[in-house]
C-alpha cells in the first residue's frame, strides 16, 4: 500500500531541489505521483515548489478533477495524465523550465548525441515538442509522439517534462539533461562540439542493453539508421519548426569530401582568407602608388 504521506513529502522534496537549481522561478514548474488506477498527486497552482508542505499537495483524478486538498491543483496537470495514459509504467511526472535546456526548447536546436557517454545511457535522443499554449489538452497532446520512446521531453518555447517509476527518477532526467545542455553551451563556446564514432555509441547502446535501459536505437525499426544524427525524431522536426543551427551535425553526416567538386556548393571565404586578400589589395595599391611617384 502506498504510504501518501510519505509520497507528499518526496514531492515537496523535490520541489525544493527544483527551485534550488533554478529549475523553477517563482511559481513556476509542477510535480505529480500516480498512486493508484484512478488517483494522483499533484503540486498546486500558483505556489513556489521551493516551500511546498505535504499539506499543500492535493488529489486529482484521471480526468483532471479534482476530489482532495485545500489549495487547486496545477493548471498544467493534463500534461502529466496524458503520459500516464500512455505509460502503464510511470508512476511519477516532472515539469520545470530548466535554463540551459529551455534555451534548446526556444532556439528549437536539436540536442546533439555522441558527445557524453552518460547522456546517451540515460537518454538517449530527445524530442522537441511544436508549441501550444499552456494548460489545455492540446498542449497535453503535442508530447503523444513521443512519450513511448523516451523519458525526457522538450517542450518548445516552455521547458522541459520527464517522468519514472518514482519522483526521484523522474527528476534526474530533467536534471541530467540541463547539465547536458549547459556542458554543450560551454563546448560551443570553446570553439566546437567533437562527436564520438559511431562504433564506440554502439558499443554504449550494448552497455545499455545489458543494464536493461531501453532505447529505440536497440530495436529492429532503427539498428541501420546513423544513430548519431538524432534520427528518432527527426521526422517531426518539420512541424516542430526544429533545425541545426548552433551546432554542426556528426562527422557520419557530414557531405562526402569525394563528392564531385562540380556538384558543391559554394562557400563562404574564411576570415584568414578575407584578411590575406584584403592585404594584397593593399599592397597592390601602394606598389602602383610608388610606381607612379617614381615616373
Amino acid at each position: 500500500m502506498n504510504n501518501v504521506f510519505q509520497i507528499k513529502k518526496d514531492i515537496c522534496d523535490i520541489g525544493r531541489r527544483l527551485y534550488n537549481k533554478g529549475f523553477a522561478a517563482a511559481n513556476d514548474g509542477n510535480i505529480s505521483v500516480r498512486i493508484g488506477e484512478n488517483e494522483v498527486l499533484c503540486t498546486p497552482t500558483m505556489h513556489s515548489k521551493g516551500f511546498l508542505k505535504p499539506d499543500d499537495i492535493c488529489t486529482i483524478d484521471m480526468t483532471g478533477k479534482q476530489i482532495a486538498g485545500r489549495k487547486k491543483r496545477s493548471s498544467e496537470a493534463l500534461l502529466h495524465l496524458e503520459i500516464y495514459k500512455r505509460r502503464s509504467d510511470v508512476k511519477s511526472v516532472v515539469h520545470c523550465h530548466p535554463p540551459h535546456a529551455t534555451a534548446f526548447a526556444v532556439a528549437r536546436e536539436p540536442i546533439p548525441q555522441c558527445v557524453l557517454p552518460e547522456v546517451e545511457v540515460f537518454l538517449g535522443d530527445v524530442p522537441i515538442t511544436k508549441y501550444e499554449t499552456p494548460g489545455g489538452q492540446e498542449f497535453a497532446d503535442t508530447v503523444i509522439p513521443f512519450v513511448d520512446k523516451t523519458n525526457v521531453i522538450i517542450l518548445a518555447n516552455h521547458g522541459t517534462v520527464s517522468y519514472g517509476e518514482d519522483v526521484e527518477r523522474a527528476y534526474w532526467w530533467t536534471e541530467i539533461l540541463d547539465a547536458y545542455c549547459r556542458i554543450l553551451m560551454l563546448a560551443r563556446g570553446l570553439g566546437r562540439v567533437h562527436y564520438f564514432p559511431e562504433d564506440k555509441e554502439r558499443e554504449l547502446l550494448e552497455l545499455k542493453r545489458k543494464w536493461g535501459f531501453t532505447d529505440p536505437r536497440l530495436t529492429k525499426e532503427y539498428e541501420n539508421c546513423d544513430i548519431c544524427a538524432n534520427d528518432i525524431f527527426r521526422d517531426s522536426w518539420r512541424e516542430t519548426g526544429v533545425e541545426r543551427r548552433a551546432f554542426d551535425p556528426p562527422p557520419q553526416m557530414a557531405p562526402s569530401s569525394a563528392a564531385s567538386s562540380d556538384n558543391a556548393p559554394a562557400t563562404s571565404p574564411s576570415a584568414d582568407d578575407v584578411t590575406e586578400q584584403l592585404i594584397q589589395q593593399i599592397t597592390d595599391r601602394v606598389l602602383a602608388a610608388l610606381q607612379t611617384q617614381s615616373v
